[in-house]
């Protein structure tokens, strides 16, 4: 089974729920339900709809974005639209499989991947789809160049460090020039949607991107994630996320001993797995903290459940989120969060209500032991937390995220008036 940012399974398709859409510049507003919005697209003649991702679900390095994706598709499917998503191999798995309503079709490896989309999406063997959804992370499909018709983009958050973290010195400048330079001048046309404001504006300032044609949906909170019954009796913090350059978990490891200094009872899970899995236990050697905190690596959706209501705070390192989705996962278990004040964060996070937002290691530490000295104010930013991810559901972030498709197509379709 996959890891999707620590968690073993895979999550089924959320039920119904009540939902919202968003407009061109702000977030999702109460708007029609998805069965509405898929019944308008289908109307509009928008009914085949393939997805671009450079990795599938069963990925083991899948995260997120995948787990994003997954979510979208499978509600799109089960509201009526005919679905597909493409993606790059799957070591031992079948090429082609139906997963929650939508084909996976999982061929080339992690960079052919990109070319071979173009190509099949320019020969178009079985038709072209009604429209399409790329995803854009890290490295773009570059679909203005070859698709035709309805196009829009899920792009989570800018890389912008991440290529120099995870690539050498050579392919991460390239990386970045082709997300800075050479691929926004080409999707200037392209509908994005994004999943929080900090990222919309992050994408407009960095990317300069019309900020009319950037979209915020936030992402979901599955109903399975909710208060329960085992809270640990001391103090413990839970990290949840791939082992990755990225999370900065030798941060987050600083920063817990630092406050078990002040909370001697102090314990930690850091929940994933990961190419970085050697720093971060050597991390933990180097700072003679194996006793007491645990690298569990990846752990079932029971088991994480379990974990969200056992902790008493979540905690977040990374340098870059498009949101957090286990911040809110937590959140909605009655376990506020202490994670670092980057965009994304900043939307997922209410400062002083459903968590903190820290700079450095440093205010990680001090906000950790001030939340765990203080059951008043971390009695509040538990109701807190409940309440910001009770806001969230995936049948949401469906119905958003399709609108946009939706207005896009019926734009696309309008007559060019002639002066």
């Amino acid at each position: 089974m996959t890891d999707i940012d620590g968690r073993r399974d895979h999550p089924s398709a959320p039920p119904p729920e009540d939902d919202v859409a968003g407009d061109a510049t702000s977030p999702a507003a109460p708007a029609t339900s998805l069965a509405a919005v898929a019944a308008d697209a289908l109307h509009a003649g928008l009914q085949r709809v393939h997805l671009l991702a450079w990795r599938d679900l069963d990925d083991p390095e899948a995260g997120g974005s995948e787990l994003h994706a997954h979510r979208i598709a499978s509600l799109w499917a089960d509201a009526g639209l005919d679905v597909t998503v493409r993606a790059s191999a799957v070591a031992g798995g079948a090429p082609v499989i139906g997963r929650h309503g939508y084909r996976a079709i999982r061929k080339s490896g992690r960079y052919m991947v990109f070319p071979r989309s173009a190509l099949s999406g320019l020969v178009a063997r079985r038709g072209r789809p009604d429209g399409l959804v790329e995803v854009w992370n890290g490295m773009p499909f570059f679909s203005p160049l070859w698709a035709r018709g309805t196009r829009m983009v899920f792009l989570h958050h800018v890389h912008a460090e991440m290529w120099g973290m995870t690539l050498p010195p050579v392919l991460a400048r390239a990386g970045e020039l082709i997300e800075r330079r050479i691929a926004p001048p080409l999707y200037r046309h392209t509908p994005v949607v994004t999943l929080s404001e900090s990222s919309r504006q992050e994408i407009v300032s960095m990317l300069r991107l019309p900020p009319q044609h950037v979209s915020v949906v936030p992402p979901g909170v599955d109903a399975r994630f909710g208060p329960g019954p085992g809270r640990s009796a001391t103090p413990m913090v839970l990290a949840v996320g791939r082992l990755v350059p990225v999370k900065r978990f030798p941060m987050l490891i600083d920063a817990l001993v630092a406050a078990r200094r002040e909370v001697p009872g102090l314990s930690a899970v850091i929940v994933g797995e990961g190419y970085a899995r050697p720093e971060v236990e050597a991390a933990i050697r180097r700072a003679g903290a194996g006793a007491w905190i645990e690298l569990a690596g990846a752990r079932s959706d029971e088991e994480l459940l379990s974990l969200y209501r056992r902790a008493w705070v979540l905690a977040s390192a990374s340098l870059r989120e498009g949101w957090g989705m286990t911040v809110t996962e937590a959140g909605a278990c009655g376990t506020p969060a202490v994670v670092t004040r980057i965009a994304g964060h900043v939307d997922a996070v209410e400062h002083g209500v459903s968590g903190l937002l820290v700079d450095d290691a440093h205010g990680m530490a001090t906000a950790l032991v001030s939340v765990f000295g203080d059951r008043v104010r971390r009695e509040r930013l538990r109701r807190g937390a409940e309440q910001r991810a009770a806001a969230l559901t995936w049948e949401a972030t469906a119905a958003g995220t399709l609108q946009v498709l939706v207005d896009e197509h019926r734009r696309r379709r309008q007559p060019v008036s002639r002066a």
